[in-house]
């Protein structure tokens, strides 16, 4: 297991961040996973569909960097500025949108291969370097 993915004990600690230009518009995604860093450029989407698809990509890559055995047992924490996607993600808020619940239903079925998930709201000023990540996606995907 890379020990760099760890924050603490068997934490491994993820940054999400999505967005668009234009709402719909060019969007891109950017996650941090320890010392990793990874950013997409997703084509035309909408903020909300954005930061969905970090999350689905952050879950997916986490469980390849851990492999099968150490990914069940794992405890993840995904932290992401996005209060709405956070809240729905965790229960506390229905999913109106189509397209995000399909999302949604993506994500769920990731965390069955994975030990403990849970969501957490950050200040968008702790999430710098993922939001920069998304930024870059969007610039390049032009």
């Amino acid at each position: 297991m890379d020990n760099k993915l760890f924050k603490s004990s068997d934490k491994v600690v993820i940054y999400t961040d999505g967005g668009s230009r234009g709402n719909p518009g060019p969007a891109g995604i950017g996650v941090v996973i320890g010392d990793k860093r990874y950013f997409e450029y997703i084509g035309r989407a909408t903020n909300n569909v954005a930061e969905y698809k970090a999350v689905v990509f952050a879950l997916k890559k986490a469980k390849s960097l851990l492999g099968k055995e150490k990914a069940k047992k794992a405890e993840i924490e995904v932290r992401m500025d996005s209060e709405l996607v956070k809240k729905q993600l965790s229960g506390e808020y229905r999913i109106k949108e189509n397209d995000l619940k399909i999302l949604f239903a993506d994500i769920h079925n990731i965390r069955f291969d994975l030990g403990k998930v849970e969501f957490v709201h950050i200040p968008r000023e702790k999430n710098k370097e993922a939001d920069k990540l998304a930024n870059e996606a969007m610039d390049r995907g032009k």
